[in-house]
């Protein structure tokens, strides 16, 4: 009987360790996504310089790796995104989560996927994301702005929207419109990923807690945000610089595998570009 107690108690833990792998690994998956989509979206063309310059005054972005939309006379859309900020420093926080959902009628056949970045220029933008669930083009205080031909649905020019939305669209419709789309925070997604209940602005305007999972992806908006164009290596240190440093404050409740504190300084240096290996 004592040998059956102990096997049902080491086959529990062994269940609930393996969730708790599998969720890790979908937050981890989505974040690492999240990065190569910042790299793709970003090759624009003639517009990358623009678009480069618009993520090096930003004050957030919305990063959604894959928005699925398509239907039949109803068409329906929906991803994961990840929310990152910055402070005044210029460091980048590590991603708060939040869903992508919405429906919208006309006549529309297909099926669409598109990687989205949706650049949060001011803290007024960034704070009627955060303040609840934000429906894009709901908010006449918010102006929209779009970047490139994957998009459609703006309001204003780009230089002069609070959000400016840049897509790499797949599909049959001409360009995807985001109108009416709902983005919501992902509680579970965000217990997962740090270990304990904390919310998008403790994660992205606090800076209250950091896995250094994501530091990849924080490296990589700092890559994208400095190169000039597609193809250039990221801009050397200075001559006799030191490199810098992670200053990190512990705090309370890290989750396994996970360090939680305040970020205080940028802890990372831009991966090499494809061929400068």
């Amino acid at each position: 009987m004592r040998r059956l107690a102990l096997f049902a108690v080491a086959l529990c833990a062994v269940v609930l360790v393996g969730r708790e792998a599998r969720a890790q690994s979908e937050e981890q998956t989505l974040v690492d996504r999240a990065a190569l989509s910042l790299r793709e979206v970003f090759d624009l063309g003639d517009m990358s310089a623009d678009a480069r310059s618009l993520l090096g005054r930003a004050r957030a972005a919305m990063i959604c790796p894959q928005v699925i939309r398509g239907g039949f006379v109803i068409a329906g859309q929906g991803g994961d995104c990840v929310l990152v900020a910055r402070d005044g420093g210029g460091s980048w926080s590590s991603p708060a989560f939040y869903t992508m959902g919405g429906a919208s009628v006309g006549l529309q056949i297909g099926v669409q996927d598109a990687q989205v970045v949706m650049l949060i220029m001011n803290d007024k933008a960034l704070d009627a994301v955060l303040d609840s669930q934000f429906r894009v083009g709901a908010d006449a205080n918010v102006a929209l702005g779009t970047l490139g031909r994957g998009i459609s649905g703006s309001t204003t020019a780009a230089v002069g929207g609070d959000i400016v939305t840049i897509a790499r669209a797949r599909g049959l419709f001409a360009g995807i419109s985001l109108d009416g789309a709902i983005l919501s925070a992902r509680s579970q997604y965000m217990r997962n990923y740090f270990g304990r209940d904390i919310s998008p602005r403790q994660v992205v305007v606090g800076m209250e807690a950091h896995n250094p999972a994501s530091d990849p992806l924080r490296a990589e908006l700092m890559r994208t945000a400095q190169a000039p164009a597609s193809n250039a290596a990221p801009a050397a240190p200075p001559q006799g610089s030191a490199p810098p440093q992670a200053v990190i404050t512990p705090g309370p409740g890290p989750g396994p595998g996970t360090t939680s504190g305040r970020v205080q300084t940028e802890s990372l240096t831009a991966p090499p570009r494809n061929g400068t290996r």
